[in-house]
């Protein structure tokens, strides 16, 4: 019995791992692959062949065909999380640091709660969630009003209200998943999403003008390494690995992932990127986690938040980094 309790517990902390690397991992990745590549079409082609092979796993695995109202769903879904969201957060990396972004996409947790509150639950938070909202937007504030140079690249208003937009997207589109028609099967469901989001970043990059930007004999390696692991390590390793966490560890522990990604893309932008770290954003980054947290500390003690519900919500929220 001790022996199969700690495999578990081994299993835990490296799937948990796998998920705060990897998935903190893909900020500092789409910085890298947007150098050579045009961000919307290597967003495409990279959710593409994620869901590609995600759908042959999903086959192999048992799952059935998707009816036509679950590619609907999914369609749905797949345009707001990865179109509207992801693709946007590739975008705006053309003008913003890569830990910026990863702070102002830890921010969805926070704008679920608020249009869950306004529009679908109705529920009212709790004093301390509704504190952690608060202090997350003073963190916002913090990071977007008058905010010094980054280097010699200055934040670019244009590429924070972008991310702003995708974190927006992004909340959205979690909050519909959890009412759309979905197939059964997490890994079909996401496969499904993966692949019309693919197809929908590359008809997008057809008006954005990325295919006359497109030359594939200049794209560098170091782009196509990244690419490699946006693809590998962010889109199927750590999906897998948050899949088998959200059956195997309590929904508190798994959605520590949301505020730890974020130290992980400030700290590897730092330290590969050469992003250098402002007072402002550090301050920005410890108010933005902190309100992340204590939403979480919160929420997961509300009498309404069961067990249920909370690995329901947890398994549909930001799992297309």
């Amino acid at each position: 019995m001790t022996g199969k309790k700690d495999s578990k517990l081994f299993g835990v902390t490296i799937a948990l791992l796998a998920v705060y690397l990897f998935w903190g991992g893909t900020y500092l990745g789409m910085k890298i692959a947007i150098e050579s590549m045009p961000p919307f079409i290597m967003a495409g082609a990279r959710f593409f062949l994620a869901g590609l092979v995600l759908f042959l796993i999903g086959r192999w695995k048992g799952a059935e065909l998707p009816s036509v109202a679950e590619w609907r769903g999914a369609g749905i879904v797949g345009a707001l999380l990865l179109l509207g969201g992801n693709g946007v957060v590739a975008w705006a990396q053309l003008k913003v640091p890569s830990a910026i972004a990863s702070l102002l996409i830890a921010t969805v947790p926070l704008w679920i709660l608020v249009f869950n509150w306004i529009g679908g639950s109705k529920k009212k938070p709790t004093v301390g969630v509704m504190g952690g909202i608060l202090f997350g937007l003073a963190g916002i504030a913090v990071l977007v009003v008058h905010p010094e140079g980054t280097g010699n690249q200055g934040i670019d208003l244009i590429g924070i209200l972008a991310l702003l937009f995708a974190s927006i997207c992004w909340s959205v589109g979690s909050l519909y998943s959890r009412q759309a028609k979905l197939p059964a099967s997490p890994v079909m469901a996401t496969a499904l999403q993966m692949l019309i989001g693919g197809i929908l970043l590359g008809i997008a990059s057809l008006f954005l003008e990325d295919w006359t930007k497109l030359h594939i004999s200049e794209i560098t390696l170091r782009s196509w390494i990244a690419f490699g692991y946006l693809v590998g390590f962010g889109s199927i390793v750590a999906y897998t690995a948050y899949i088998w966490l959200l059956k195997n560890a309590e929904p508190s522990l798994v959605s520590t992932y949301a505020y730890v990604n974020p130290i992980v893309a400030v700290f590897l932008g730092w330290l590969i990127a050469d992003e250098q770290l402002t007072s402002q954003t550090l301050i920005a980054a410890v108010m933005i986690i902190a309100s992340v947290a204590i939403i979480t500390m919160f929420r997961e003690k509300s009498p309404g938040a069961t067990q249920p519900v909370a690995r329901k919500e947890k398994g549909k929220l930001q799992v297309h980094k």
